[in-house]
C-alpha cells in the first residue's frame, strides 16, 4: 500500500542547510522547492524580491502541504542576505554552470558546517553579482545537448548529493 506524508515516519536529519532563491517566481518552482526543502531538512527557503503567496493554487499543489510547515522569508535582498549568512559562518554554493564550478556530486561537503545553498531563476539563473560573492560554484553533469534543467529538480539533485554525503557520515 502507497503510504502519504501523513503516516509515513523518516528520520529527521540534522543539517544546518539554507536555501536562498535568486529570481524564483513562479508559483509551480516556488511550491516544488518547498516540498523539496522539506523532504531534505532544508532549515529555511530564502526568496529574493518576490513576495510568496502562499494561497496561491498552484503553489498550494505542487507544495503537498509543505507550505504550512517550511519556514519561509520572501522580498529579501539576496546580496545583503548573502553577506549576513556568510558572516554567520556559512558556506555560499551557488548551483550553477560557470568557469569556476565544479560537478556537485565530486564535491565534499563533511568539513561543512552550514551551508547556503544558491539557486537562480530558470531563465536567468543565478546574477553574475551574487556568483561573484559565493565561495563555491557546483553544477550538475549532464550529458545532454541543453546546458539547463528545471531549478527543482537541479536543486533535488544537489540536495541529494549534500545530504547524502552528511547523513552517510553519521
Amino acid at each position: 500500500m502507497q503510504r502519504h506524508h501523513n503516516n509515513t515516519n523518516f528520520p529527521k536529519i540534522d543539517t544546518d542547510i539554507i536555501l536562498l532563491c535568486d529570481g524564483v517566481n513562479s508559483p509551480a518552482n516556488i511550491g516544488s522547492l518547498l516540498r523539496i526543502a522539506d523532504s531534505f531538512g532544508v532549515q529555511k527557503v530564502l526568496f529574493g524580491a518576490v513576495t510568496i503567496d502562499i494561497n496561491s493554487p498552484r503553489l498550494k499543489r505542487t507544495a503537498r502541504s509543505a507550505q504550512n510547515w517550511t519556514k519561509i522569508e520572501d522580498n529579501i535582498d539576496v546580496l545583503e542576505t548573502l553577506e549576513a549568512y556568510k558572516k554567520k559562518g556559512y558556506t555560499s554554493i551557488a548551483l550553477e554552470i560557470t568557469d569556476k564550478s565544479d560537478p556537485i556530486q565530486q564535491s565534499n561537503f563533511l568539513n561543512l558546517e552550514k551551508i547556503l545553498l544558491i539557486i537562480g531563476d530558470e531563465s536567468a539563473g543565478v546574477s553574475n553579482l551574487i556568483l561573484e560573492n559565493c565561495k563555491l560554484h557546483r553544477h550538475i553533469t549532464m550529458f545532454g545537448k541543453n546546458s539547463s534543467m528545471n531549478v527543482s529538480q537541479a536543486t533535488s539533485i544537489a540536495l541529494y548529493e549534500i545530504t547524502k554525503q552528511l547523513t552517510h557520515a553519521k
